[in-house]
């Protein structure tokens, strides 16, 4: 459809089924997303520079100088750097929440201008193979989607297109949900949780950025790491869309 036509049906639609804003809940009017009302969204934490280039998170005054921040200074990372867009708190959280938890597929469009506004995400995503991080088949029948799969999809809109997604995991171990444990016994229960897909191949001349929803202790990401360095990737990095 041509984008100016689509955008009168939006125009008309919005008229007739007002948008509510995800996380306060009030009419979204103006602004620059759709999902979040205007006053909402200047409450979004945008990660800008300095900030720790393993796991995003911002930097705050003298911790600038260091490498590892206190978020994953206990990690020792399988993969290069990494990068996040916002810190999930607030609204950020909500349009998180909104994806992961209510199938708010409508969110997508949000978090792909979130993430194409995020000063370097673009430049550091382009020429890379965004690799999601997969959900074992009973978790995808549970919610009929891979959030990090679309979220790769988001990643690559962001690049313009400069990017390419390919899904080389599978995930092996039906693990139980990782949001109360710490970071050992989350190390533990990804123990051979992962593998490379069915015919998955591996380029190590190609640069792969793995994705995933958020960055809380990095062991998820970590485990997948493990498995694409031992399939053959020398040049691997890690990406989120929060960090919290």
């Amino acid at each position: 459809m041509n984008p100016a036509v689509k955008q009168l049906w939006r125009d008309k639609l919005d008229v007739v089924f007002p948008r509510s804003c995800v996380h306060c809940g009030g009419v979204v009017e103006g602004g620059r997303l759709r999902h979040l009302c205007p006053a909402c969204e200047r409450q979004l934490f945008v990660v800008e520079a300095p900030h720790c280039t393993t796991c995003g998170h911002p930097f705050y005054g003298e911790t600038e100088v260091n490498r590892l921040c206190e978020h994953c200074e206990a990690l020792v990372p399988e993969f290069g750097e990494g990068k996040t867009a916002i810190l999930l708190k607030g609204p950020g959280r909500s349009l998180v929440h909104a994806l992961k938890y209510h199938h708010g597929l409508h969110v997508l469009e949000d978090i792909a201008a979130i993430m194409a506004a995020t000063p370097g995400y673009a430049a550091y995503l382009r020429g890379a193979v965004l690799v999601p991080v997969p959900l074992h088949p009973r978790k995808l029948r549970e919610r009929r989607y891979n959030q990090s799969l679309f979220l790769a999809e988001c990643a690559m809109q962001a690049t313009a297109g400069e990017a390419r997604v390919e899904e080389l995991l599978c995930r092996a171990v039906d693990t139980v949900s990782q949001t109360h444990y710490d970071r050992e016994a989350r190390q533990k229960n990804l123990k051979n949780a992962f593998a490379l897909a069915p015919g998955a191949t591996i380029n190590p001349a190609q640069r792969y950025v793995l994705v995933d929803d958020v960055f809380t202790t990095g062991s998820t990401l970590n485990a997948c790491a493990t498995v694409l360095r031992r399939g053959g990737a020398l040049n691997l990095d890690v990406v989120t869309f929060g960090h919290g």
